[in-house]
């Protein structure tokens, strides 16, 4: 259930145009503080529980922060209902950027669209979003000293704030979108799904562990993804054709 109502009053009094922290990283929209980290608000409560392919990455920077609140912003002003608020940010948002165009290029590396009928991965975020649920270990924006958190330090099972959230929102996610191949991006998100799976509450012939984090900021992604590249073309390829 979407919670834009809580936040609707804030987020509508914001001016036209592009969103700076100044704007968006204020007690209006805090969620919780803790631990020297800060989690905000985002509109992000749209789970699409018929998805095929399910991505998961860290927490949403402030990149796609301010598209999503933008785009709550506008949605308000139109009078869109609160339910489509939450699913147009989401479609919007996640993984804006130079990261989107990254994980396109390695999910039709690693024969996805071929797996499941479509003509690209682009076009997931597109015509055929309905195949796609896009999530993150912490669905909601976390910083520490005002910077996106990279899912280290503290690591996100070891921090009883951070843990909260993924055993409060993601596994209840990771089961109602029953369906899907759960791809975790990097190696902070696979750590908290490897947990899960070992304490079984998650099959683990369902994730594709070995993707790296789309980031520009993750120099090593080429290798990493070179590396692991046949391995998960053939695990996509033996989860569709089940």
């Amino acid at each position: 259930m979407s919670q834009i109502v809580k936040y609707k009053a804030y987020i509508g009094s914001l001016p036209p145009g592009k969103l700076t922290k100044e704007q968006l990283l204020v007690d209006e929209l805090l969620l919780e503080e803790g631990e020297g980290l800060a989690v905000y608000y985002v509109p992000y409560e749209y789970v699409n529980e018929r998805a095929k392919v399910m991505l998961i990455g860290i927490t949403p920077g402030f990149t796609q922060m301010e598209v999503a609140i933008r785009s709550a912003r506008d949605d308000l002003l139109r009078g869109v209902p609160p339910e489509r608020i939450d699913e147009n940010a989401k479609r919007l948002a996640s993984f804006a950027g130079s990261m989107r165009v990254n994980l396109i290029r390695m999910l039709d590396q690693i024969g996805l669209p071929e797996a499941i009928g479509i003509r690209g991965s682009a076009s997931l975020f597109e015509g055929n979003k309905a195949l796609l649920h896009t999530t993150s270990a912490i669905r909601y924006p976390v910083f520490k000293n005002g910077r996106n958190y990279t899912g280290h330090s503290p690591d996100m099972m070891k921090s009883a704030l951070l843990r909260s959230y993924t055993e409060s929102i993601l596994l209840p996610e990771l089961t109602a979108v029953k369906d899907a191949l759960v791809i975790p991006l990097g190696i902070s998100v696979s750590g908290v799904i490897r947990a899960f799976v070992e304490r079984g509450r998650l099959n683990g012939e369902r994730c594709l562990f070995d993707m790296p984090h789309p980031s520009g900021a993750n120099g090593h992604r080429g290798k990493q993804f070179d590396a692991a590249k046949a391995k998960m073309r053939e695990q996509v390829k033996r989860w569709f054709d089940r």
